[in-house]
């Protein structure tokens, strides 16, 4: 079964003429002895989300922005207007765009050490931005006078080398925006206290793997509910599902297995200075045996004291 993409209406990213703009604050200007400035620069594929992105981050206290070119967060940084976090989306429609002078201006501002800078690439399917752009009725920026499907390509083939140089990708063709703004938040909350956040979610094969998981592990030979009638109306948070799938043989090595790979992998990703780990547990249905197994994952790591958040896809999904 072919997944369905996300609410058109809340991906497909819009022209904002109330956003806000940088404030001139009266600040001091940045000197060696305070604090690099934060920012994030949200770039990508029109219509992936860029929009939804800068919102959420807003939510999260940064100060957003979008079409501001980089020389002029330059320019205000040394002037002593900017003096909280900050986050500017910047794209092809943003004025005097080039990826070579965009890349340059990255370069400048890490060089200058005034600011903490991130680059944030917000991607999707070729297919998913098409439909987006459909049956939303918006002109893509590039296919004014050219088939969408040729502009959208030309954007791919322009943008590419920022793709290389981004810190994180957050591919949406099947990411509900809930699940945007939880991913934004694991990377870059303010309030975020150092170590590494865990997200644990369960998911369907049929539907296809969570493209923002780092660790996929496959529950589909364990024993499967869905053929015993009294089981499949549940899911696998009801008890008589997880005894089901506790009893199958090979389950209580498995799950040592498991998690014996995964208890001496977290240290070593917090080392690396990675924030933010996704673990994706899949069967065939999404409904049973996946979701049982993600539940009791998240069990362990939380009494060995990581931080740790779960989510369902095909449940919260059926739920809607």
């Amino acid at each position: 079964m072919k997944r369905e993409a996300p609410p058109l209406a809340s991906w497909t990213d819009t022209q904002d003429a109330n956003r806000p703009a940088i404030p001139g604050g009266h600040g001091d200007s940045i000197s060696s002895s305070q604090s690099p400035i934060k920012l994030i620069v949200v770039t990508g594929m029109s219509g992936a989300g860029k929009t939804l992105a800068l919102k959420a981050l807003e939510d999260l206290g940064y100060e957003a922005v979008d079409n501001l070119p980089l020389s002029l967060i330059s320019s205000l940084v040394r002037a002593g207007g900017v003096n909280r976090p900050l986050a500017v989306g910047i794209d092809i429609r943003t004025r005097d765009f080039g990826v070579a002078s965009m890349l340059a201006g990255m370069d400048e501002l890490r060089r200058d050490g005034s600011m903490d800078m991130h680059l944030v690439f917000m991607d999707c399917d070729d297919e998913t931005l098409s439909r987006r752009f459909t049956e939303t009725r918006r002109r893509h920026p590039l296919a004014l006078d050219r088939p969408l499907a040729d502009g959208i390509r030309h954007e791919r083939e322009l943008i590419s080398p920022l793709l290389g140089r981004s810190d994180i990708t957050i591919d949406t063709s099947a990411l509900p925006p809930a699940e945007l703004k939880r991913v934004l938040a694991g990377h870059f909350a303010l309030d975020h206290k150092p170590g590494l956040v865990v997200f644990v979610t369960s998911f369907s094969y049929r539907r296809g793997l969570p493209r923002e998981a780092d660790l996929v592990f496959d529950a589909r030979f364990l024993s499967n509910p869905h053929y015993d009638p009294l089981l499949r109306p549940l899911t696998g948070r009801d008890e008589a599902v997880v005894r089901h799938i506790e009893a199958d043989p090979g389950y209580d090595a498995f799950f040592a297995s498991l998690t014996g790979l995964i208890g001496p992998l977290l240290p070593r990703f917090a080392a690396e200075g990675k924030s933010y780990l996704t673990i994706a547990v899949g069967c065939t249905g999404g409904r049973h045996r996946s979701v049982a197994l993600a539940e009791r994952l998240t069990l362990w790591l939380r009494e060995s004291g990581q931080s740790v958040d779960l989510r369902h896809r095909e449940l919260e999904e059926g739920e809607k």
